[in-house]
């Protein structure tokens, strides 16, 4: 629920706010005086396109600016983003635009896309206007609408579209394996050859590092050698020598000299000697493994170099370094599997098809039986709503006709009044209370509704009942209602009022709430501009004593 919206330089509203009541709320006042653009400060919250047109002349930008009260998903959904929550609990959400045409959006405070607004408040805030009227005729909304209609529709349509997206990828996939069975097959060709190519092979990460080490070594392997065994003969003695020369032998003897002293400084060498001790012994492990590691195949050099020389041609041919080819291996077995253009493959692929589209079809019945079961009951419900918005002798109906399959399903839906294309057949007050009937019975509660003069082309006992309708919609919904009928806005619990000042040389509109008599004024001024006569103060108050008398028995 929109809980306080801020203007800043839009059109010619200088700086404006309002906070809508929970229930109805209607914006009223002169023609031209801005009334509009309340509503099109609303569209730039919703991410709407932004126009430099709108900025106010001598501002070099506009700035709207609107609190939320939303549910628990909502608020994590703007965390999620990096957003913050006000100390309220509220939501607020940021747009401007330039006097060039650069618009920036903020949602929590956190600089977002236009697109995450609408995103955001696609299900938050629904704005209703002429435009949306003309949206209404067309074939795509129409189906929509029967959709929202019926929540049962909704998880068979989501479940049909799966349906519908994997049948549509099989059937591609056949289609590109037929068509171009002769590429793939030699496609195929290539990556078979490549594959068993470096499956012959078989390289492991990091093989090139430990191959280069290992050659190192067996071109090497003598002196090496004859360098650890020195190393090893010096620290632990000649085998065959009957004295004991080795080096820790001589280490033990001067450690056991400085021990026996006794004297403090000899004690803490002794200790030294015996902390070289260990680590010579431990150097000692070392080499004696290092000698006993050194290959002694003869051939194993000349088996090494061929394996680096395997190792470089795949190098060359398919990636930098064997990370690489491994990767570009491992990706050519997964298209292979996808080439397969064999005719075993094919007809598997063309079972497959055959599979998808069967539960497609199945799934697409079940579709069309509910929007059919939903189509009745929408006739039913509109022709109702309308017969009550002063279209006594109408009849509203849903047509359904088979289509060609879509990812929304088999069916074509068509709006009908009296039995003709609500499009051809339908006035402009007409189609506002078509639209507005629907809505009541879609509405599903919680949203904020916005009607932007769909009113227009409307009077008399017609006005009366669209706004007792709004009255009734309010009940589960923020509704916010642009009217010039006083018929609607005496309906109203929250009564706005644009105001433009004309004395000024440049025009400037100012917003404000009304009550008490300011309200009677502004009824008896849009009933026929009688807001100074006693008269029109008194039909004014009489229809604003009905209003609420309806208003609470609407509510009891």
């Amino acid at each position: 629920m929109l809980s306080e919206l801020a203007i800043h330089n839009l059109g010619v509203l200088t700086s404006a706010g309002a906070q809508p009541g929970a229930g109805l709320t209607v914006v009223t006042g002169e023609t031209g005086a801005g009334k509009t653009m309340v509503v099109e400060s609303l569209r730039l919250l919703k991410g709407d396109r932004a126009d430099a047109s709108r900025v106010r002349t001598g501002a070099s930008k506009a700035m709207v600016e609107g609190r939320f009260v939303v549910d628990e998903r909502k608020r994590a959904a703007v965390e999620e983003r990096g957003g913050e929550i006000d100390e309220n609990g509220e939501v607020i959400i940021t747009r401007s635009v330039t006097d060039q045409g650069r618009s920036k959006a903020y949602l929590g405070g956190r600089a977002v896309p236009a697109g995450v607004l609408r995103e955001f408040t696609a299900d938050l805030i629904t704005i209703h206007g002429q435009h949306d009227q003309l949206r209404l005729m067309s074939a795509d909304a129409q189906r929509d609408a029967l959709d929202e209609s019926d929540p049962a529709i909704i998880p068979l349509r989501e479940d049909y579209a799966a349906s519908y997206a994997s049948w549509r990828s099989l059937a591609k996939d056949l289609k590109t394996r037929v068509e171009k069975r002769r590429e793939l097959a030699q496609e195929t060709d290539r990556l078979q050859f490549a594959i068993t190519e470096i499956s012959t092979v078989a390289p492991e990460a990091g093989e090139e590092e430990e191959l280069a080490t290992s050659i190192h070594r067996l071109q090497s392997v003598d002196q090496l050698r004859e360098a650890a065994s020195t190393a090893l003969a010096l620290i632990d003695g000649e085998e065959d020598s009957f004295e004991d020369t080795s080096a820790a032998s001589a280490l033990g003897e001067a450690q056991a000299a400085l021990a026996s002293a006794g004297d403090p400084e000899l004690s803490r060498l002794s200790d030294v000697l015996s902390e070289v001790t260990s680590q010579l012994t431990e150097v000692s492990v070392d080499l004696g493994r290092f000698v006993d590691d050194l290959p002694l195949d003869p051939d194993a050099l000349d088996k090494a170099l061929r394996r680096q020389q395997a190792l470089k041609g795949l190098t060359r041919k398919y990636a930098p370094d064997l990370a690489g080819v491994i990767e570009w291996w491992h990706k050519a077995e997964a298209k292979l599997a996808k080439l397969d253009v064999s005719t075993e493959s094919l007809e598997a692929l063309k079972k497959k098809v055959v599979a998808a589209e069967k539960s497609m079809r199945a799934k697409a019945k079940k579709l069309t039986a509910a929007r059919a079961t939903a189509a009745t009951a929408l006739s039913t419900a509109v022709t109702s709503e309308i017969h009550g918005l002063s279209m006594g002798n109408s009849r509203f109906d849903v047509a359904i006709e088979k289509a060609k399959p879509s990812a929304s399903g088999f069916d074509q839906v068509e709006f009908q009044l009296n039995g003709k294309k609500i499009a051809a057949s339908a006035s402009g007050g007409e189609l506002s209370r078509v639209m507005l009937a629907i809505e009541v019975i879609v509405s599903q509660g919680g949203a904020t509704l916005v009607f932007d003069e769909v009113d227009q082309g409307v009077g008399g006992r017609a006005a009366g009942q669209i706004g007792k309708r709004l009255a009734l919609l309010a009940k589960s919904n923020q509704v916010i209602v642009v009217t010039h009928l006083p018929q609607v806005a005496a309906y109203a619990q929250t009564h706005v009022f644009v105001s433009k000042d004309v004395e000024k040389d440049e025009a400037e509109s100012a917003v404000r709430v009304l009550s008490g008599e300011e309200r009677v004024e502004e009824i008896a001024r849009m009933m026929a501009g009688l807001d100074d006569t006693a008269t029109g103060r008194a039909h004014a108050k009489e229809l604003l004593e009905l209003a609420s008398e309806f208003n609470k028995q609407g509510n009891s």
